[in-house]
């Protein structure tokens, strides 16, 4: 029997049901409520740094979406961005050249292929001082708060934690073959998405932990370390999520949420897919990868539409 969701799993991957299925649900709820005891010995620590929450990013070749991505999570509340770029040829410089005279973005070249959860670790040791949260996306995420209208909003109810788990909205392309990248807005474009959260997101560090070394790809599963004891993150509702599997989620509207834009358009998609990344020296996803996210998309969310006005009007004018 196949399990699509009960009280404690309410994603889109289904589960078979059994032995394996409830021995994992046991031990999961078992050190979830552990790890919540250890939670709340950790001390509060007031925030004494430049920025409140910064995010972290590695792109290649990415320019015609760089200023949107920018652009909105300034709006959204985030005091600042780390951009890593990893042997870009294409016009970014001039894109983002503005932002750095701001002193909004900074900017680190990264030359080194295929070395994305390093370049992370990098910019986690070397501006930990300068930041209190410190996020890690990729170009085509942008962080949605559903409940609050500014990022910081959603924090501070987290300030004490050491990383927090934020789920991905899974979109697909919405019908669109070819669009005009110049003048449409890929959070207005795309809006056909998973009916359910993806099981995984991304993580927010607490930079005054160290990141622990239990996982490799530090930003799915991002565990900390504190006087020599590990620690999971907690998700959006404060539960510790010791494994990917079986995060106690017990409501459909989440407070805030990871959209990610896995495909954008067919041809966006098609053309991706023909060049290495910051991950892939040679891109493996093709149609079978494709297809496993777009036939789920029979849902819409508009969420993120609170602040397409905004949007619009920074990307249309204003010369920062």
């Amino acid at each position: 029997m196949i399990i699509r969701e009960d009280e404690d799993f309410i994603f889109d991957k289904p589960q078979k049901s059994g032995i394996v299925h409830d021995l994992k649900k046991i031990i999961t709820t078992v050190q979830s409520n552990y790890y919540k005891g250890q939670l709340k010995g950790l001390p509060h620590i007031e925030n004494t740094k430049k920025y409140y929450i910064s995010i972290c990013g590695i792109f290649k070749n990415e320019a015609p979406y760089l200023r949107e991505w920018i652009e909105y999570h300034r709006i959204i509340g985030v005091d600042h961005i780390y951009l890593y770029n990893n042997n870009s040829d294409d016009s970014f410089l001039e894109i983002i050249d503005p932002y750095i005279k701001d002193n909004f973005v900074t900017l680190v070249d990264w030359p080194y292929n295929q070395k994305q959860m390093e370049s992370y670790k990098n910019c986690a040791n070397r501006f930990k001082n300068e930041t209190y949260w410190l996020g890690f996306i990729d170009i085509d995420e942008f962080i949605v708060p559903v409940r609050d209208d500014n990022i910081k909003d959603f924090f501070r109810r987290f300030h004490d934690r050491p990383s927090v788990l934020i789920y991905w909205r899974m979109f697909g392309t919405s019908g669109i073959v070819e669009r005009d990248i110049e003048h449409t807005l890929v959070t207005e474009s795309f809006t056909s998405c998973w009916p359910k959260y993806d099981d995984i997101g991304k993580c927010f560090l607490n930079t005054n932990y160290a990141i622990s070394d239990k996982q490799p790809v530090l930003h799915h599963m991002l565990w900390t370390k504190y006087e020599g004891k590990d620690y999971p993150p907690v998700n959006c509702y404060d539960n510790p999520c010791p494994r990917d599997w079986f995060n106690p989620v017990q409501h459909e509207t989440f407070p805030i949420q990871i959209n990610h834009y896995v495909l954008k358009s067919k041809n966006e998609y098609l053309a991706k897919t023909k060049k290495s990344d910051v991950f892939f020296q040679n891109n493996p996803k093709g149609k079978e990868h494709f297809e496993r996210h777009e036939k789920p998309c029979t849902a819409r969310d508009y969420k993120i539409f609170k602040y397409i006005d905004k949007l619009r009007f920074a990307m249309e004018g204003a010369n920062i």
